[in-house]
């Protein structure tokens, strides 16, 4: 058993009072952050504006106006990138045909999702990493399919992302495979995201991560106009609905509820987003999404993936579902003008470097244990190397129980160790580290002899 006494890398002080705060960034992925432009952003949004509505149930054969309309052009912005990534990049509109629901589709639907797919360079590694933004929007109702609806925030801002993330990623390689996808059917009711998590899960799919991205783009606040372009919150779930039986009795026994897959991929966006995009936090929100509301992560959540919600800090209701006007003094509708498009700047970027960092990291540790055979204050762990990719080593991950983030890092090269800190006082996890510093997820080790 390898004996590890002293941290190497420290990224908080919060366990010693003298630790070393080391920002490592990978010039590759910081060059690519720096291409990030608001310009293009904008661009993007206001194209979308211009197709009047993206109602989901809006016409389909309109060339210039509708659904149709605006997935066709985002298909065309897919291939348009497609041209300077040497092949790898494809894009397609993957369609399915709805019945009624006697809800909020009142008469049989083609359904379509804009799905471009970077595919991985190395053969043995059949990890994804998905982006999503949806395409259509709304009015004050939802069935209004004919009235002008800008849906510029909500969430051309999110779409605006995905095609600014596969701009700049299309002209990189990366051993894994990411999918940016802009999908329809949100908000009538998660039916683009439900039948690409249904497809992905069917088709056994190693998604690893996927990054949702809705309403991200305007930095004030209704009511209490708050002004803050500094702050973007991650919403991640405990754990998954599949986490029952032996599962969620395995989640309360180890104290693990705050150790799922999506919440150990928020931290991970924390970490990852902070270190590449100046004057940004990442503020991690402890809910699967808003209060009683739902988005496009949660079919993966439901279906085991590892999944979150991006969000812009402080949400303005004025320019959220509703009919453009004016009333009582107040501008109401998703309208350009009210875009922060340096903050969806920074937003983006801060998509970018994650998907980059985990799509160039080797896969996670396999078979992480902590030893149980007998009661001690060291605690001894192990695991295994990862499925694919370059080790050039690993963190052991440490974080006092009480602590959001992990809160110290140690570099080892073996695959084993001994450390003193208690497993009663603490969390570890454990990430494979590649050639150029990037690490994969995290993996909590589970109890072995």
């Amino acid at each position: 058993m390898r004996k590890i006494i002293i941290a190497s890398v420290f990224i908080s002080s919060a366990i010693g009072s003298n630790a070393q705060t080391i920002i490592q960034r990978d010039p590759q992925i910081e060059k690519m952050v720096a291409q990030v432009s608001k310009d293009s952003l904008s661009s993007y949004i206001r194209q979308m504006v211009a197709f009047g509505t993206r109602n989901t149930l809006s016409t389909q054969t309109d060339p210039k106006r509708g659904i149709g309309a605006s997935r066709t052009w985002v298909l065309s912005k897919f291939n348009q990138f497609a041209k300077q990534s040497n092949g790898r990049l494809t894009a397609i509109i993957d369609t399915t045909t709805l019945a009624p629901d006697g809800r909020r589709v009142d008469q049989p639907l083609v359904l379509g999702n804009v799905v471009a797919t970077l595919k991985g360079t190395d053969p043995q590694d059949n990890r994804i990493f998905l982006i999503s933004g949806h395409l259509d929007n709304m009015r004050t109702s939802v069935m209004d399919r004919t009235g002008d609806a800008p849906g510029a925030n909500d969430d051309a801002s999110g779409v605006a992302a995905v095609l600014e993330c596969a701009r700049i990623m299309s002209t990189q390689s990366f051993p894994a495979t990411i999918i940016f996808i802009a999908v329809s059917g949100e908000e009538q009711g998660l039916l683009g995201a439900n039948y690409m998590a249904e497809k992905a899960k069917k088709g056994n799919w190693n998604i690893e991560a996927v990054l949702n991205n809705d309403i991200m783009g305007s930095n004030n606040s209704s009511e209490t106009n708050i002004i803050n372009n500094t702050q973007v919150r991650v919403f991640s779930e405990a754990f998954s609905t599949q986490d029952t039986g032996r599962v969620i009795s395995n989640i309360r026994n180890l104290g693990l509820e705050n150790d799922g897959k999506a919440r150990q991929l928020a931290r991970y966006v924390k970490e990852i987003g902070e270190r590449y995009v100046d004057n940004l936090q990442v503020v991690m929100i402890y809910r699967n999404d808003r209060f009683l509301r739902g988005g496009d992560h949660t079919p993966y959540v439901n279906r085991g993936y590892a999944a979150v919600r991006i969000t812009e800090m402080n949400e303005n209701y004025y320019h959220q579902h509703q009919d453009v006007r004016v009333e009582n003094g107040i501008q109401y509708g998703d309208l350009p003008e009210f875009m922060d498009f340096e903050y969806l700047r920074k937003n983006t970027a801060m998509n970018l470097s994650n998907l980059a960092n985990l799509a160039k990291a080797p896969a996670m540790p396999q078979e992480a244990r902590v030893e149980t055979r007998k009661l001690t204050n060291y605690t001894n762990l192990s695991w295994k190397a990862p499925k694919s990719g370059k080790v050039k080593g690993y963190y052991i991950l440490i974080r006092e129980t009480t602590s959001a983030v992990w809160q110290k890092k140690i570099f080892t090269t073996g695959t084993t160790a001994e450390l003193p800190y208690s497993k009663d006082n603490y969390f570890f996890g454990i990430q494979s580290v590649g050639d150029d510093g990037n690490e994969s997820l995290a993996v909590v080790p589970t109890p072995g002899r």
